[in-house]
C-alpha cells in the first residue's frame, strides 16, 4: 500500500475534473480525496503501487472533454493519514491566487443533445440545457468567484431536481453553474418587428414557428449565446440578398449553420480534420471548400449572394440547445449572422437588438438569460496543413496559452493590442491570456466593451499589471488608453514596434525561449507604423524577443489620400505605376483598360500630392500592393467595402489559372548604402500590363503576380538565412491568411529552412499582436532582472 500525492496544472476547475477524478478512483479502489486550490487541482490517494500507477496514467489519457492538464507532479504521501474512501474535498482558497478559472463557452455536448431530441427527457426540446461538459461560461460571467450567484443565471434558483443533480458527484452536471430545466431556467418567446409577442406559449411551439419564418424567407433575429444573430434561409437568393440590403454589408461573405455534417457536406468539401474541428467544444466556424456543382442529394443549392468572390464557405455545427433545436426543424443550412449593421459591434442586449435591428429583422426569438460578455463566433481555416485560427473568441478564449518554460519568473505585462481586430494579452509567467475578439475600436460601442473586458478579465484572474504593452502607432486608441491607465497606475509604459510584435506572437505561441537565437521574421501586412516614422507592412526582420533589425522590405510607395488609399485600390495601383515610370507606362500602355482608367481619374492632382509629399505617406505595405494589382485586373477597383476585400477577390480568381507550373513575374532586389533590401516592383509592373495589352486571361496574370510574390519572398529568405546564420522562419500578418501565397512560401521553402513557424492558436492578423506585445515586455523586463541579478 503506498501514498501519493498528485498535482495537476492546467484547465482543471470548471470542467467536471473533481467528478472525473472521484469515478476514476472508486472505480479502482483507491482511497483518498480531491479538491481544488489556487494551483490548480490537488489529489491526495492510497493504493497498491500498480493500481495508482494505472490511476495516474488514465488521467492524463482520458481527462473531461474541456479540461487541458498542462503539468502533472506526483510526490510522496502519508501513509498514516489514511482514509476509508474517496471523496470531493472543499476547495483550499489559503493559496488562492485567483478563483476558479473561466474556461471557455462550450458547445453542446453529445450526451445533453441527445436529452433535448429524446420526447421522454425532462430536457426536450429545452433550449437552455448544459452540464459541466458544455454550456455557457465567459459570455455569462459578472465576476468571481465563479458561482452562480456571479452569472446571469442568478435570477433562476434551481428546483429541487436540478439541485440534487447539482449535489450529486456522480452526476455529469455536479457544480455546472449554468445547469437549468424547464421548471426553473430561463425561457424564450418570439416577437414581431412591431414588439408584440406570438400567442405560442410552449418552446416547441415557438420553435416550430420559428422554423416556419424562416422557411418563408423572413429574417429573424435569434439571441445566441455570445450575441444577438440574423437568420434567413440561406438557399432563398431573395431573403439573403434582403438582408444584405438591410444590414449593408454588401460584399463581406455570410457565415452559414448547417444541421449536421451530412448537411454542410452536401454544399462543401468536408476532410475528416474539419468534421472533427466543426464537432468540437469549440465549434468554431470553418471556412470550407464548396462543392464544384451541387450534389444530387442537395434540395436547393445554396444563395450565389452569400460569399460572392470567396474561394471557401464559412460553416459551422449548433453550438447551442437553441440552435440544434431550430436546425432540426429546418430543411435547409441558414445563414447566421452578427446582429448589426455592417461595421458596428453585436448586439447582446434585448431592447438594443429591437431599436438597432428595427428594419432588418422581421421577427426577434428572444430569451431572458442576459449576455454579459459579447462573444462572436470564432473563425478557423486550414492552411499548409494545420488548422489556422483567423478570429479567436468563443470555445477559445479566455483559454490561456502556455509559453516556453523560461517566461516562468516573468511578472505581470498588460498587452493593448492593435487598433483593429484587437485582442488584448494578459501574461502572467508562462501563461498568456488572450481576450476574446473585440474588433475595431473606432466604433464608441467597441471601446466599451475592450474596456469592460479590460475590467472584467483584471478581476477574474486578479491581474495587477506591472507594465503596460502598447503599439509604436501614436494614434490607436488601444494605445491612448494604454498609456492613460500606465500614467494613472504609475507603471512603466512600453511602445512595441508592430511588425516585431507580430513575429514574437508566433515565437511565444511555439514555445521559443527567452533566450533564444534570433529568428527571420517575414511579417507581410496592411499597414504599421515603422521606427523611422513611414508605415511598414513587407517586412523582413532580424528577432528575438528584445530586439530587431530591418534586413529588407518591399519597395515603398506613397498612398494617395492616406487612408482614402486604403478604401479606393485605384490609387495604389496609380501610385504603383506612379513609382515604376508613369510617363512611360501611360505611353506604352495607352490601349490598356487600366491605364484608360486612370486618364479618367484627377491625376495631376495626384502627381502633385505625391511629389510635394502632400498626404501620401510612403508604405511599404503588402496589402497595398494587392490593391495595386486588383485594381489593376478590375478587382475592386474603384472600392473596397470591407478589409482586404481585393486581395480576398485577387486570391479567388488566381486559384482558377494556378499550378506548379506558373511563371513568376521578375523583380529586382537593390541594396542600399545602409544595407537594408528593398524588393522593387517595376519590372513586375512592366510584364504584367504587357500581359495585359496582349490579353491574357485576367487569372493567368492573377496566378503569376502570387508566384511572383512567393518566388521573392523565398529567395530573399534563403538568402538571409545563410547571411545571418539563422535556422528559423517565421511568418506572419494579415497577408499570409492568403493560403494560396502561404502555402506556395512554405512549400518552397520546406527543403530550404531547418524550421519554419507559423501561427495556430492565435490570428495571423491583428487579432494575435497583443500576445507578441506581451511577450516582447516580459522579455524586456526579464533582461533588466537578469543584467541587475
Amino acid at each position: 500500500m503506498t501514498a501519493i500525492t498528485i498535482r495537476i496544472r492546467g484547465l482543471v476547475q470548471g470542467v467536471g475534473f473533481r467528478p472525473f477524478i472521484w469515478h476514476l478512483a472508486t472505480e479502482l479502489g483507491i482511497t483518498g480525496s480531491v479538491r481544488n486550490d489556487g494551483e490548480g487541482v490537488r489529489i491526495d490517494a492510497w493504493g497498491e503501487s500498480e493500481t495508482l500507477e494505472r490511476f495516474r496514467l488514465l488521467i492524463t489519457a482520458q481527462p473531461p472533454p474541456l479540461a487541458r492538464i498542462d503539468a502533472l507532479e506526483q510526490m510522496a504521501g502519508d501513509m498514516a493519514a489514511r482514509p476509508d474512501q474517496f471523496v470531493i474535498a472543499a476547495s483550499d482558497c489559503s493559496t488562492s491566487i485567483h478563483a476558479t478559472p473561466v474556461t471557455p463557452d462550450a458547445a453542446l455536448c453529445p450526451a445533453c443533445m441527445a436529452e433535448i431530441h429524446t420526447p421522454s427527457s425532462r430536457f426536450f426540446d429545452y433550449p437552455f440545457t448544459s452540464c459541466t461538459h458544455c454550456g455557457p461560461r465567459l459570455s455569462i460571467v459578472r465576476a468571481t468567484p465563479y458561482d452562480r450567484a456571479n452569472t446571469s443565471m442568478a435570477p433562476f434558483p434551481m428546483c429541487a431536481s436540478c439541485q440534487r443533480e447539482y449535489d450529486d458527484p456522480a452526476n455529469r452536471r455536479f457544480h455546472a453553474q449554468a445547469h437549468t430545466c424547464p421548471a426553473c431556467g430561463p425561457s424564450i418567446w418570439l416577437e414581431d418587428a412591431s414588439g408584440r409577442r406570438s400567442d405560442t406559449a410552449t418552446a416547441t411551439a415557438i420553435l416550430d414557428r420559428t422554423a416556419a419564418l424562416l422557411s418563408q424567407g423572413l429574417i429573424i433575429a435569434i439571441k445566441g449565446t455570445g450575441g444577438i444573430q440574423l437568420a434567413v434561409d440561406a438557399t432563398n437568393h431573395a431573403a439573403v440578398t434582403r438582408l444584405r440590403r438591410r444590414k449593408q454589408r454588401y460584399d463581406k461573405p455570410f457565415a452559414l449553420m448547417g444541421r449536421d455534417i451530412a448537411a454542410i457536406a452536401c454544399h462543401a468539401s468536408v476532410t475528416p480534420a474539419e468534421a472533427e474541428l466543426l464537432s468540437s467544444a469549440a465549434a468554431p466556424i470553418v471556412l470550407l471548400a464548396p462543392h464544384p456543382q451541387q450534389s444530387k442529394d442537395t434540395p436547393r443549392p445554396l444563395a450565389t449572394a452569400i460569399a460572392p468572390g470567396q474561394s471557401r464557405l464559412g460553416f459551422m455545427l449548433p453550438n447551442s440547445p437553441l440552435h440544434s433545436l431550430l436546425m432540426a426543424r429546418l430543411q435547409h443550412p441558414i445563414v447566421l449572422t452578427s446582429g448589426n449593421r455592417s461595421d458596428e459591434p453585436q448586439c447582446i442586449d434585448n431592447s438594443d437588438a429591437r431599436d438597432r435591428l428595427a428594419g432588418i429583422a422581421d421577427h426577434f426569438l428572444l430569451h431572458n438569460r442576459d449576455i454579459v460578455n459579447r462573444l462572436d463566433d470564432s473563425v478557423v481555416t486550414f492552411m499548409a496543413e494545420a488548422p489556422r485560427l483567423l478570429r479567436r473568441a468563443r470555445g477559445y478564449a479566455p483559454s490561456p496559452l502556455l509559453l516556453h518554460h523560461s517566461f516562468a519568473r516573468c511578472g505581470h505585462i498588460l498587452a493593448m493590442g492593435s487598433e483593429m481586430k484587437n485582442t488584448f494579452c494578459q501574461l502572467s509567467g508562462r501563461e498568456a491570456i488572450l481576450s476574446q475578439h473585440t474588433g475595431d475600436l473606432e466604433h464608441a460601442a467597441t471601446r466599451h466593451d475592450y474596456h469592460h473586458a479590460l475590467e472584467l478579465y483584471r478581476q477574474l484572474f486578479a491581474f495587477n499589471p506591472a507594465c503596460i504593452a502598447i503599439d509604436q502607432h501614436p494614434d490607436y486608441l488601444s494605445g491612448r488608453i494604454g498609456t492613460d491607465m500606465a500614467g494613472q497606475e504609475r507603471i512603466p509604459l512600453l511602445p512595441i514596434q508592430h511588425h516585431h510584435a507580430h513575429i514574437a506572437a508566433v515565437m511565444a505561441e511555439n514555445q521559443l525561449p527567452l533566450d533564444g537565437k534570433p529568428v527571420l521574421g517575414i511579417a507581410l501586412d496592411g499597414l504599421g507604423f515603422g521606427s523611422d516614422g513611414t508605415l511598414w507592412g513587407g517586412e523582413f526582420l532580424l528577432a528575438d524577443y528584445c530586439h530587431y533589425k530591418r534586413l529588407a522590405c518591399f519597395q515603398p510607395v506613397p498612398m494617395p489620400g492616406g487612408t482614402q488609399a486604403i478604401r479606393e485600390p485605384w490609387r495604389n495601383c496609380f501610385a504603383h505605376l506612379h513609382a515604376a515610370g508613369w510617363d512611360d507606362i501611360s505611353r506604352r500602355f495607352a490601349d490598356t483598360d487600366i491605364i484608360r482608367f486612370l486618364h479618367t481619374r484627377p491625376l495631376p492632382v495626384l502627381h502633385r500630392m505625391i511629389e510635394q509629399g502632400i498626404n501620401t505617406p510612403a508604405s511599404s505595405s503588402c496589402g497595398r500592393l494587392f490593391d495595386a494589382v486588383a485594381a489593376a485586373l478590375a478587382i475592386c477597383r474603384h472600392q473596397v467595402s470591407y478589409e482586404g476585400q481585393a486581395a480576398i477577390e485577387l486570391e479567388n480568381l488566381a486559384r482558377s489559372a494556378w499550378s506548379r507550373h506558373t511563371p513568376a513575374y521578375p523583380y529586382r532586389l537593390e541594396r542600399r548604402a545602409d544595407t537594408l533590401q528593398i524588393i522593387h516592383w517595376q519590372p513586375m509592373w512592366q510584364a504584367l500590363l504587357d500581359d495585359l495589352q496582349q490579353q491574357l486571361p485576367t487569372a493567368e496574370i492573377a496566378a503569376r503576380f502570387h508566384r511572383t510574390l512567393s518566388h521573392a519572398i523565398t529567395a530573399l529568405a534563403q538568402q538571409l538565412c545563410h547571411s545571418h546564420a539563422t535556422a528559423i522562419v517565421v511568418l506572419c500578418g494579415g497577408a499570409f491568411q492568403n493560403r494560396l501565397l502561404l502555402e506556395a512560401v512554405t512549400a518552397d521553402l520546406a527543403d530550404k529552412t531547418p524550421q519554419l513557424l507559423i501561427a495556430g492558436q492565435t490570428p495571423l492578423n491583428d487579432g494575435g499582436l497583443a500576445l507578441g506585445q506581451a511577450a516582447i515586455a516580459a522579455a524586456t523586463q526579464w533582461t533588466k532582472g537578469t543584467q541587475h541579478d
